[in-house]
């Protein structure tokens, strides 16, 4: 099974970045939670080298990843230094997979966010040195840049960037979700679900959307009530229609909403 480590950067003793009232090491445990916690939902192993407000070493970090067999190492970053926007690094002179996965998960994140793409970056930083298995770190905006620093204190934001890194990981490695059991009482509901998707900013945006959701449902159509949207199909039992959302998010990290018939 593939196992991912997160590594959120700094903690303890070491803030990392400051700026505009938060710090890096807060905002890098708030990802790598989020990111565990989207993950749980599929076949895969998940470690973090912090998981409260503590300072392991860098050498704590690889070498806990290297000693548990790790099958990728991700490192959560935010950014400071007067410039704006997302980044990605991996060990100077990586070839594929390394290049490969950074070239898929930064991506996938940069279809999320509305930072301004820096691109795809090396540099002979610890984490991505002495790791065993291919590695990145992640730089999530700038803490000193008061655009990047408004989203960075967004919760729903976070939540972005985190479903922007868990795409492009199911991406990279072919996550597949868990066939979750369902207790009795969820396996008797044979109400109908509908799911709707969006919000979106405009016509052509919405009718991209339901030509994606097209691709993993047989029925999609618009919905223009209270805003841009889209519905995917009509679901039988709630369980179902959650499964259905899960899929949507994965696949296009779109919001998603659930409601009885």
């Amino acid at each position: 099974m593939v196992k991912i480590f997160l590594d959120p950067g700094h903690g303890g003793s070491d803030p990392g970045a400051v700026g505009n009232g938060i710090q890096e090491k807060d905002i890098t445990l708030a990802i790598a939670t989020r990111i565990k916690n989207l993950l749980a939902k599929y076949n895969v192993e998940v470690k973090m080298s912090r998981t409260s407000d503590t300072f392991p070493s860098l050498s704590d970090r690889t070498n806990a990843a290297n000693a548990w067999g790790a099958t990728f190492f991700m490192s959560v970053h935010v950014n400071s230094g007067g410039g704006t926007g997302f980044e990605t690094f991996v060990y100077p002179g990586s070839g594929a997979p390394t290049t490969t996965y950074q070239n898929l998960i930064h991506a996938e994140i940069m279809k999320l966010l509305d930072f301004n793409d820096r691109g795809k970056k090396q540099s002979n930083l610890h984490v991505l040195r002495e790791s065993n298995m291919p590695a990145i770190l992640t730089e999530n905006g700038f803490i000193d840049n008061a655009t990047d620093a408004a989203k960075l204190k967004n919760g729903a934001y976070l939540d972005k960037i985190a479903q922007g890194h868990v795409n492009g990981l199911v991406k990279a490695f072919g996550l597949t979700l868990k066939n979750i059991a369902v207790s009795e009482e969820e396996a008797a509901d044979n109400k109908l679900y509908r799911v709707t998707t969006g919000t979106f900013k405009d016509v052509d945006s919405q009718k991209q959307a339901i030509k994606n959701l097209l691709t993993l449902f047989k029925n999609a159509y618009p919905y223009d009530t209270n805003g841009l949207r889209a519905i995917t199909g009509t679901f039988v039992g709630k369980a179902s229609a959650e499964t259905a959302a899960a899929k949507i998010k994965a696949k296009f990290g779109y919001l998603t909403y659930i409601k009885a018939e």
